[in-house]
C-alpha cells in the first residue's frame, strides 16, 4: 500500500505542478474557458497547487498537503460544476473530480493506513 501511495502522490504532483504553472502563466487561455474568479484567484491557486505538488513528495508534508490540495480541487470541481456538467475528457469538471478524489485517497491512506514496517 505505501508503493501505491508514493506512486500516486509522484503522479498527483506533477499534475499538480503542471496545473499551477497553467493556471499562474497561461492565464489568458484558461480566462477564455472560465470566468468565475478574478486573475488574483486563479493565481493564488495556481501557487498553492504548486507548493503543494512540491510538498506531495516531501515525506514529512504529503499528509497535510494532501489535505489541502484534496480540499482545494474539490472546491474548484464544484465551482466548475456550476458553469459546465458536461461529462466529456475535455471538460475540467472531470479531471478536478478525479484528482481531488485521489488527493483525497492519499491523505486519508497517509494518515489512517499504517505501512507496514
Amino acid at each position: 500500500m505505501n508503493i501505491l501511495l508514493w506512486v500516486l502522490q509522484a503522479a498527483l504532483a506533477f499534475l499538480y505542478l503542471s496545473g499551477g504553472a497553467y493556471k499562474v502563466f497561461k492565464f489568458d487561455q484558461l480566462a477564455t474557458h472560465m470566468r468565475a474568479l478574478p486573475r488574483g484567484g486563479w493565481r493564488v491557486l495556481g501557487v498553492v497547487e504548486m507548493i503543494g505538488g512540491v510538498l506531495l513528495v516531501v515525506p514529512a508534508t504529503a499528509l497535510p498537503a494532501a489535505v489541502v490540495l484534496a480540499v482545494e480541487t474539490l472546491v474548484i470541481a464544484a465551482l466548475y460544476a456550476r458553469y459546465s456538467l458536461k461529462l466529456a475528457a475535455t471538460n475540467p469538471l472531470v479531471w478536478a473530480v478525479v484528482m481531488g478524489v485521489l488527493a483525497a485517497f492519499v491523505a486519508y491512506g497517509r494518515y489512517a493506513i499504517k505501512p507496514l514496517v
